[in-house]
This record gives structure tokens, sequence and C-alpha cells, in this order.
């Protein structure tokens, strides 16, 4: 009997462990968001003008993607609907047409992001035309997608080993830069906003870690593990998901500080603001060797293909949450595609390109918030795990900096101040 209670101790923790990596998943793919290409041209752009001053950014756009995900998570367990769902029976008709708009708007813009992404990635990695990379990264896109009809745990495997490639590339990269810790800790610490261009930029940096289109996903994504659970089971499985969020969510925070810090340390300090994405990959060779520019481009990469997937997934749970329509997924891959293919075929700077739909990433952000917000706190629509008075306060505070911030950034824009 003594034995068996001795194994029986034993195996209690590899027994959760085992529970634990059960829920593992939703969080990862979610996480890709906040290291999709549109992170790279803000934080290269960040890094590179401001040296460490925005790596504060990073660390409270950490802190509200965290608190965000996991109300988003806590809404899906609770209702067992999404996001866009419960928007469908909460909101008239007319304003659901109008957040759908929106909500479509914001994976257009995603879905720029992580197609120009790769595409630079494919021409400057391997020297393929712009063009034809364009193509192949549609192609593959297409791939990983229908890799999803094996299940969603098969993406959540494909999605880890594109993000543990970004993580190691970055690894490498921060090595190689040898960075000012002290000034990097500083920086994260104490805010500032060194002149009005910067304040783009920090918003871009918003808009580009705390996304709107996986806000609405992750209320999708917990579904799988979700079931016609008592109360006491659905609060087990938010305890699981926030463990999920915490991990994949500061994973994310990692990579993005390291580019602001790697941009910082090898830009900043030899006099150079980067303007372009090819620049940044051209310039890493001769300052920190071919060792860097390559694993910039597999990064970049990674990150692309990636983030194409769960803007793919994304895209429907808008189309079919708010209003109810039915479109197939190729062809709505084919529609959001449409604007990067046009910004290739013009010759438009990817870069700025990129800066600019994270901006618009931050503005449409309320957009998704605040449905969240006003839903989660009934308690007839979330039973038990209906939000404490604290956290509402928290949930528009957050949400009212946001909106703060844009408006400070049209404000500079249109007086001037940039």
């Amino acid at each position: 009997m003594g034995i068996e209670k001795i194994f029986t101790v034993k195996r209690q923790p590899f027994s959760r462990f085992q529970t634990l990596l059960k829920f593992l998943g939703p969080a990862f793919i979610v996480s890709v968001a906040y290291v999709d290409p549109g992170n790279f041209a803000t934080n290269i752009s960040g890094g590179s003008k401001f040296n460490y001053n925005l790596v504060w950014v990073i660390l409270w756009s950490n802190i509200m993607a965290i608190f965000l995900q996991s109300l988003s998570a806590k809404l899906g367990i609770a209702t067992g609907y999404n996001l866009p769902q419960m928007c469908g029976r909460v909101f008239s008709r007319k304003t659901n047409w109008g957040l759908w708009v929106v909500a479509e708007l914001a994976a257009m813009a995603t879905n720029l992001a992580e197609f120009l992404g790769c595409t630079l990635g494919l021409y400057l990695l391997f020297r393929i035309p712009m063009l034809w990379a364009g193509l192949l990264t549609a192609v593959l896109t297409f791939f990983i997608v229908y890799m999803g009809k094996y299940g969603q745990r098969m993406l959540e495997i494909i999605i880890s080993v594109l993000v543990a490639v970004i993580c190691i590339s970055y690894t490498l990269e921060v090595f190689l830069a040898k960075p000012d810790w002290t000034q990097a800790g500083l920086h994260a610490i104490i805010p500032s906003l060194p002149g009005g261009e910067a304040v783009m930029i920090a918003v871009g940096m918003l808009g580009a870690t705390v996304m709107p289109h996986v806000i609405y996903l992750h209320s999708q994504l917990v579904q799988q593990r979700n079931g016609n659970h008592t109360e006491q089971q659905k609060k087990r499985h938010l305890r699981m998901e926030r463990i999920d969020i915490t991990v994949a969510m500061n994973i994310a925070f990692i990579i993005n500080a390291a580019m602001v810090i790697v941009s910082a340390a090898v830009f900043y300090r030899n006099g150079m603001a980067v303007e372009t994405i090819e620049e940044a990959h051209r310039s890493l060779s001769p300052l920190l060797g071919a060792a860097s520019s390559g694993a910039f481009g597999l990064a970049l990469i990674a990150s692309g293909l990636s983030s194409s997937v769960v803007g793919t997934m994304a895209g429907t749970t808008i189309m079919q949450g708010f209003v109810g329509l039915k479109i197939s997924d190729n062809i709505t891959r084919l529609v959001t595609m449409l604007p990067a293919m046009l910004i290739i075929i013009l010759g438009i700077n990817p870069m700025q390109a990129l800066v600019i739909s994270q901006v618009a990433l931050s503005f449409i952000l309320p957009a998704a918030i605040i449905p969240m917000l006003i839903i989660t706190r009934r308690r007839d629509l979330m039973g038990s795990l209906v939000n404490r008075s604290i956290t509402n306060v928290a949930g528009w505070i957050i949400a009212g900096i946001i909106i703060v911030a844009n408006a400070v950034l049209l404000f500079l824009t249109f007086s001037g101040g940039m």
C-alpha cells in the first residue's frame, strides 16, 4: 500500500503536465499574429530611429495582449460561441454589419503584412523576383491552410515549429548584435516618446502587437477543447488556457523585444535609420556577417507563412460570425491577398505599407475590444465566468489608452507635428 502511494504521488506532477499539454496550442496559434511581418517593420523602424526608447511599448502592449486574449478565451469557454457569433446574438443586425466591415478591413491589413513579409523573405533569402515570390507565397499559404483538414492540432504543431524557427533566428541575432542590456532594461521600464514620428511608430507597434483579428479568433480556437462542461470544468479549462496564453504571449514578447533591441544595437549604433526591410537585410551582412542576414530572411519567411494560416482562420471566423456569410476559405484568401499583390506590382515600398497597415490595425482595435467588454460583463451570458468589477475597469482603461493614442496620432498628423 505504501509503495502504491509513493507511485501515485510521483505520477501526479507528470499527470498534471500531461493534462496541461492537452490544453496548450490555441494561444500559440494566436501568438503568431504578435510576431508577424508587421512587427518586423515597426520594430526595425523603432529601433533604428529611436534606439532603445520604444522597448517599453513592446512590454506594455504585451501586458495588454495577455489581458485581452484571456478575455477572448474566457468568452469562448463560458458561452460556447466565438466573439463574432456572440455579437450576432447580442447586437442589432445593422451594428453587426458595421462590425463585420471593420473586422474585414482588419483581416485585409493583417493579410497584407503576412503576405508581404513572406514574399520579401523569399526575395531576400533566395533572390526570387518579387512577383514570383508573391505567387510562391500564395501557393505555400494554400498548402498550409489545406493541412487544416487534418484538424486544428496539426495546424498548432506546424505553427509551433515555425515560431521555433523565429525564436532560434532572433536568438542568433541577439547573440551577434551584443546589445547594451542596461539601456534596453531601463527603457523597458521608463516610457519615452522622442518626437512626433515616435508616436506613429509606437502606435504601429501597438497595432502590430495587440491585433484585432486574433481577439476574434481566440474565442473560436478554445472551442475544440470545449464541450457541455459544468461551471467547475469551465473554470478549470480557463485556468489551463491562461497558462497557455502566458507562455505563448511571453515568447512573442521576447521575440518582439529582441527585434527592437537588435535594430537599436546594430542600426542606430551605426547611425542608420532603416527605411526598408531590404536595407535591413542588406546591412546586417557587412555589420554582423552572412549568418545574421540569413537568419533574418528565414525568420521573415517563417513569420509570413505561419501568420497567413492565422489570418485565414480569423477570416473564416469573422465572415461567418457577424452576419452568417458562408464563403469559401480560398475565395476569402484570394480577396485578402489582392492589396499585397497590388503593392508588389506597383512597386510601393513594402516597409512603409507594413507600418501603415499596423497603424490601421490600432484604429480598428476598439471595434473588437468594446463589444467583448460589453458581452463579458453580462452574467446572463457568461454565468460564473462573468467579469469582476476590476476586470471591467482594466478593460475600459486599455480601450481608453488605445483610443487616446490614436487620437494623439491623428492630431499630430493633421497639425503638422509629424
